[in-house]
């Protein structure tokens, strides 16, 4: 029987048997498996194994237990979402084929149901840092993994992600690795000057290092984009202008002429046949939502559709877009509710990133709120390209926010200080009383 079949199985049942007592464990289980998917990693019973559902089994079971819970509607992401999700439900339903797009709506409300469960059970700081390092840290293993390849081979092949999940896609997977650098940063803060810092730096260029080597077109214009916000808000514009130049002039000379052929084509995209398929695809998108107020379900790839509304050709394509695959599938309001998520969430970020940036207790607050603005730009330009307007990972940024605006306006550090302080002193007194006897 293969061993890491063997540890991956055992983590993932004693975290769900932790999480009967401790749901919010489950939660870090869950995202561990649905952001990583390390079970994809596996060449046996493992990898079809219900890992997934067992882990939000036992935290489902583990929020009905606890009292420590909340209501998840904390701010207006979560109203927009829940929405949306209704929304997306509606447009299954009335959609051009709901059996056959179960699957796909099923695996979408999952994830949803999921967000609203962990807004529900993280309330803390400790609970927001470790949900942090689980969504990112679980990403940026598997990008330094591909950086590393990437420099080894000189990047002549491409990096792909786990088998089966959201990131399988090469051009998938770059976007997701590029969304998690500013985040990065921000857990890289969090240390003291040192080794530590050094260390997480090294994992952010392995982390470019891997979107190049993707060969991802739209990966690289979101690479740009986060660069240049990133700089942006840096107060060490110098430095950070010249750590960026050195590192595109350590892996851009290289990367393979093919690299360079496929980047090539970004300026040149009505000569090539890829590009403009994807135009034709969001064209049909328009079409599909214009003449269908719920949009044609979670998925408008239908042969009827582009046998009607295609332009250049009539080939099924995916939509290469999270904003033409949201029109396509749930219409101009899906759209709007869609947008206004991220809208609400970029602009909860600022205001965390102002209101917090003068408390030296709550400096951490205002950089995860600069951060997550940098990494949602990167989505938002990369997203415009790519089709994973589901994907779990911009969730999760929004549920660290919600969390983390919650915790500001609850005052939690002042209640989870004086906590620190009375089990400090309860500890010292066990000491005291050891030692006397």
């Amino acid at each position: 029987m293969p061993i890491r079949d063997i540890v991956i199985v055992t983590i993932v049942l004693v975290l769900a048997l932790w999480a009967l007592r401790r749901p919010w464990i489950g939660v870090m289980n869950w995202t561990w498996l649905s952001i990583m998917n390390p079970h994809r990693y596996t060449w046996g019973f493992a990898y079809t194994a219900p890992v997934a559902a067992i882990a939000a089994a036992s935290t489902l079971v583990g929020l009905l237990l606890t009292k420590d819970k909340r209501s998840p509607f904390q701010g207006a992401p979560v109203w927009w979402l829940f929405v949306f999700a209704i929304w997306v439900t509606v447009s299954w339903l009335l959609g051009y084929d709901p059996e056959g797009d179960y699957e796909q709506w099923d695996k979408v409300m999952k994830i949803y149901l999921m967000t609203f469960v962990a807004l529900s059970l993280l309330k803390t700081k400790h609970h927001i840092m470790a949900f942090a390092w689980v969504t990112i840290g679980s990403l940026a293993f598997l990008a330094a993994k591909g950086g590393v390849f990437t420099i080894l081979t000189g990047g002549s092949y491409r990096v792909w992600g786990p088998a089966g999940s959201f990131i399988a896609d090469n051009n998938h997977f770059a976007l997701a690795v590029i969304v998690i650098i500013p985040m990065l940063h921000f857990l890289q803060l969090q240390f003291a000057a040192g080794w530590k810092r050094h260390a997480m730096s090294v994992v952010m260029v392995l982390c470019i290092a891997a979107a190049l080597g993707s060969h991802s077109r739209g990966a690289l214009l979101a690479l740009i984009a986060m660069g240049m916000v990133f700089w942006w808000r840096s107060s060490k514009k110098g430095p950070i202008a010249v750590a960026v130049l050195v590192t595109l002039f350590a892996f851009l000379p290289m990367m393979p002429e093919e690299w360079w052929e496929r980047m090539g084509t970004i300026a040149t995209y009505e000569e090539d046949e890829s590009a403009m398929g994807r135009i034709n695809g969001w064209l049909v998108a328009i079409q599909v939502a214009m003449h269908n107020f719920f949009g044609g379900g979670m998925s408008y790839q239908h042969q009827l559709f582009f046998t009607m509304y295609g332009v250049h050709n009539t080939n099924v394509i995916a939509a290469h877009s999270i904003y033409f695959q949201i029109l396509g599938n749930h219409g101009f309001v899906g759209l709007f509710l869609y947008l206004m998520i991220w809208i609400s969430t970029f602009r909860l970020a600022g205001r965390l990133r102002k209101q917090a940036a003068a408390n030296d207790e709550l400096h951490w607050v205002a950089q995860l709120g600069a951060m997550v603005q940098v990494s949602l730009v990167s989505f938002a330009v990369g997203g415009a390209f790519l089709s994973m307007p589901y994907f779990d990972l911009p969730y999760n940024l929004m549920v660290l926010l919600v969390i983390a605006a919650k915790w500001v306006e609850d005052k939690r550090w002042e209640v989870e200080q004086k906590i620190s302080f009375l089990e400090y002193v309860g500890f010292n007194r066990k000491k005291s009383r050891a030692r006397t006897a």
